[in-house]
């Protein structure tokens, strides 16, 4: 079995993944188009440029995500998406570039079981936890 975030946009899915992509060096392997996929009976009307599937792989995990039709857009809450990384300059390298036009909840900093963690909300809306238990140095 597997998991992974699947994540919700008001309409800024394709500069979210673009943006994902570049901070954890990954790859973009779908990025699907409302207008480009085929029409099912009493589908929602919906703008046919909007991303309706994006899939980012990066190491060994996958990060997927649509923009929402805007009567079922939610902000998103009781939920963050953890990263684990061992090094404190990469879990820094993180921190800064993810909240970089969002909100820090909680600044990147040593706790009692690691040696960084941080939250943030970053400029589109994803919660996002940085862990470092570890440094590789």
């Amino acid at each position: 079995m597997h998991m992974n975030p699947y994540l919700m946009f008001d309409g800024d899915c394709e500069a979210a993944f673009t943006f994902y992509a570049e901070c954890f060096g990954g790859r973009i392997e779908a990025m699907e188009r409302y207008g480009d996929g085929p029409q099912c009976d009493g589908e929602i009307s919906f703008a046919p440029d909007k991303i309706m599937h994006a899939r980012l792989v990066a190491d060994d995990w996958i990060l997927m995500g649509s923009d929402c039709p805007p009567s079922y857009m939610k902000t998103p809450q009781g939920f963050s998406v953890a990263v684990h990384v061992d090094g404190i300059e990469k879990a820094e390298r993180l921190f800064g570039i993810l909240s970089a036009g969002g909100e820090v909840g909680m600044p990147l900093q040593q706790t009692h079981w690691a040696i960084r963690f941080g939250m943030l909300v970053d400029r589109f809306g994803t919660p996002w936890m940085i862990n470092c238990e570890t440094d590789s140095r």
